[in-house]
């Protein structure tokens, strides 16, 4: 059985596979690095042209290593859940510092750098390298699952201990790197997590969830928690000039190292909060709509509050890690996704490419 899956799968993905993906041109460590990187909890068609233009801007780990923080999340900007672009600069700069500049050959190796985890290793290394290493995303997951009819959800650490060993057994001794790729196609392509297309999946013969039409059981589904619902005003401090103020957020947690709007909480006082923070004196104020943003762990209800602020106001300000922000820069700064909604919905600023 494990012959026929690797056998099957490969023939398939010669018939139906990507084949012309940009990071499968020209293939190297970094480029296959930055590519798997993107594509952690992001779809193909998504980091197609996010990996085009970071490629263009950071052809080589040189560069990337050499450019700021601020910079590599302006080509961030957009592919959210921005930890992996922070750990992918921290990254580069680590090599660059410990390694001669050349990432590891090694899946200890490459483990040892941040963001990148035992199955994102071996997927760099199978399809950089073409050697025999077995990965487990999302997708193989799902694969699996349904192959094998494996209970329980996968984030449980013993599932995932059956589906890891199940994964190394299906791994084939050579043709790895396209192995890799038609795993990973068949479980994006065809067995979706919803409407999977059975009819047309080359593994259909074997697969027990299939012949017991118990498809839709797998994976078991993660148990469900009410999510927390928090609360901010986000200020769009504005001046006569139309500029915006930003602030930049601390490195880590949520939205880490992109520029914001300052936050005040429901009970602020904002007149008071920009005076005494900013030494700002507000004309007028408008609370906007309210909207939603949902995390992985929580919902936060953001409500807009304009406040217009007099033509002075640009030269005043002077706090560490704040800025003016004109809706007419070409380039403006790496923004946090409701930050970008707001501004471009009241503001004027254009959406970043």
């Amino acid at each position: 059985m494990r012959q026929r899956f690797a056998t099957r799968l490969l023939r398939w993905y010669d018939a139906h596979g990507r084949h012309d993906l940009p990071w499968q041109k020209n293939r190297t460590l970094y480029r296959v690095w930055v590519s798997e990187i993107m594509l952690q909890q992001t779809q193909v068609k998504t980091v197609i042209p996010y990996y085009q233009r970071f490629m263009r801007r950071f052809p080589n780990l040189k560069q990337l290593a050499a450019a700021t923080q601020d910079e590599v999340l302006q080509h961030w900007a957009g592919l959210g859940y921005y930890s992996r672009g922070r750990n992918l600069h921290k990254a580069a700069v680590m090599v660059a510092e410990q390694h001669g500049g050349r990432l590891p050959r090694t899946l200890e190796g490459l483990m040892q750098l941040p963001g990148i985890g035992r199955s994102t290793a071996a997927a760099i290394l199978s399809q950089a390298l073409d050697v025999r290493e077995t990965i487990l995303d999302g997708n193989v997951k799902r694969v699996l699952a349904r192959y094998h009819a494996v209970d329980g959800w996968p984030g449980d650490k013993k599932v995932e201990q059956q589906l890891w060993r199940l994964a190394e057994q299906h791994t084939p001794h050579r043709r790895n790197a396209d192995y890799t790729q038609a795993i990973m196609d068949l479980g994006a392509t065809l067995c979706r997590r919803s409407k999977p297309q059975c009819q047309a999946c080359p593994l259909q013969d074997d697969c027990v969830a299939f012949a017991t039409d118990s498809v839709a059981n797998y994976p078991g589904r993660k148990p469900t928690r009410a999510l927390p619902v928090k609360q901010s005003r986000f200020l769009l401090l504005m001046a006569g000039d139309g500029s915006i103020l930003l602030e930049k957020r601390p490195p880590s947690g949520i939205w880490g190292g992109l520029w914001s709007l300052p936050e005040a909480g429901p009970e602020d006082d904002i007149e008071q909060l920009c005076a005494s923070r900013w030494g700002l004196n507000i004309s007028s104020q408008q609370a906007l709509d309210s909207f939603r943003h949902t995390f992985s762990h929580y919902h936060l209800d953001i409500t807009p509050v304009l406040l217009q602020l007099d033509a002075s106001a640009v030269g005043v300000c002077d706090a560490a890690g704040a800025r003016w922000l004109n809706p007419d820069e070409t380039r403006p700064p790496a923004l946090a996704a409701p930050v970008s909604r707001i501004l471009q919905q009241h503001a004027g600023l254009k959406a970043q490419p």
